[in-house]
This record gives C-alpha cells, structure tokens and sequence, in this order.
C-alpha cells in the first residue's frame, strides 16, 4: 500500500433507512439497514463500484473489522446503499468520495440479484447496481470505512480469487467474473 492521506469520518449507520425493492427494482418502502441484512435477508437496492487507474488496475479495499457482515475481507473499491430520494449516479459519487476521496467518471455495466449469507451473523439480499469508474486522483482513504487497500492488475485479482476465494466478498466474485466474461474491453486493454 503506498502512503496515502486517511481520514476517520462516520458515513452510514445500521439504523440507516434502505430502499426495499421487489425484483423489477420498484421501490416498496424502507427499512433500517440492520433489518434488512437479519436472517435471510430483505431485498433492498444496492450499488457496487470498481474504480480503475490510468494504469489499469482496479482499487481493492479491504473492509474494516467493525462491519456487521464480511469483516477484513476483500471487496470492490467501493459498495454501498442509494439513500430515499437520492438519485443512483449520485449515491456511488457520494460514497466514492466518503470512502475513498474520489472523483469518479461513471459508466453503468449491468444490474443483478443476489442473496448470500454470512454464517449466523446475517445475509446480503441485494438488487445491486455495478459500475465502472475512473480516477487518476490519489486515494484518501476513510479509516472507519476501511482497513486496508490496494491497487491491483485485472489478471492478478483473477489469480488471487483462484487461490484464496474465502478472503474475497461474495458480491465482488459474482461482480468480477461477470466483468471478466462481458466488460473486459472496457477496463483493460491487456488483463494478463
């Protein structure tokens, strides 16, 4: 990891109202975050973001011991929840600035449902936005957020997700593999 400014800020909260959504992502009301990853899990709307370099390489965070669900595991550069009334683009803009300390340039990829559990401790139930994003800013990275992070060449983390899969995020392999298969040609020119 190459020296970086951090920052400690709170963004998010369990208490946090999420969008709940049926399968066609049409909102249905709201729910505290807690509620929403308990049990099973409650269908709700979620984004993920993977930012790349002018290298090529995609920004990896490990996420922070306090999460509720996959602590120190490695994810995406950055995942999150829409807030009530709160436009998508907006959302990732938003979050990759609180967690990350980015500006990004976005493009939308694909939409997709999923459902994962962590032992006991909860699940994942999400209609989940995947994005591309660009930056050649330094990252200033939000300690509360995340416990570590890296840059990492497309054919590394594939290797890395071959060797050691239980150190990665559900979300993020699911994410990769379809990134890998149908968007290559838009993050990297050469992934090996």
């Amino acid at each position: 990891m190459e020296a970086v400014a951090t920052r400690a800020e709170v963004v998010s909260s369990e208490d946090e109202p999420l969008i709940l959504v049926n399968s066609a992502d049409e909102a249905i009301g709201s729910l505290a975050k807690s509620a929403c990853h308990d049990g099973a899990g409650i269908l709700h709307r979620a984004f993920s973001l993977f930012v790349f370099n002018p290298a090529g390489e995609t920004l990896l965070q490990r996420r922070h011991a306090d999460k509720r669900l996959w602590p120190g595991f490695w994810s995406n550069s950055c995942c999150s929840h829409p807030r009530r009334g709160e436009d998508l683009i907006d959302a990732v803009r938003r979050r990759a600035r609180d967690e990350l300390g980015l500006a990004v340039q976005l493009e939308f990829l694909y939409k997709f449902e999923y459902q994962a559990s962590f032992a006991d401790v909860g699940s994942e139930f999400e209609l989940c936005s995947v994005f591309l994003g660009r930056s050649s800013d330094r990252p200033r990275i939000n300690s509360t957020e995340i416990a570590d992070w890296r840059w990492l060449r497309p054919a590394a983390l594939e290797r890395e997700i071959e060797r050691a899969p239980e150190l990665f995020t559900p979300w993020l392999k699911l994410e990769w593999q379809r990134l890998c298969h149908d968007f290559s040609d838009r993050f990297a020119a050469d992934r090996h």
